[in-house]
């Protein structure tokens, strides 16, 4: 019988099946984690259920963290792993379609902000 929760099933549908697909990109960012200061960061790639950014200090499953980026307030999410300087957080709430397509609207994966 499988007695995972609802919430390892998002983590795994997130990490693994990919509930929504996800895009390469670098977005300057600020990730924040729980009971830490807010440092600099880069997003490598952005899904409506998640992302992966650099996070050269470590970081440990399950905590939270808030990762804001330019123009949006800080977006709650969960860390699932951190390998090499790498964090891949699951957020807790999914990203709306307009919000996420706004974001891949302003950056082509070079980092420029582009205001519409």
């Amino acid at each position: 019988m499988n007695t995972t929760t609802g919430r390892n099933l998002y983590e795994v549908a997130a990490q693994e099946d990919r509930c929504a697909p996800r895009f390469k990109l670098s977005i300057p960012a600020a990730l924040r984690p729980s009971g830490g200061r807010s440092f600099q960061t880069v997003v490598h790639d952005l899904s409506l259920g998640g992302f992966s950014a650099t996070a050269h200090s470590r970081m440990f499953a399950g905590n939270l963290c808030w990762l804001t980026l330019p123009g949006l307030e800080a977006l709650q999410a969960e860390i699932v792993w951190w390998e090499g300087g790498l964090v891949g957080c699951a957020f807790a709430s999914l990203l709306s379609p307009i919000v996420h397509d706004n974001i891949l609207a302003r950056y082509r994966g070079d980092g420029v902000y582009r205001p519409r």
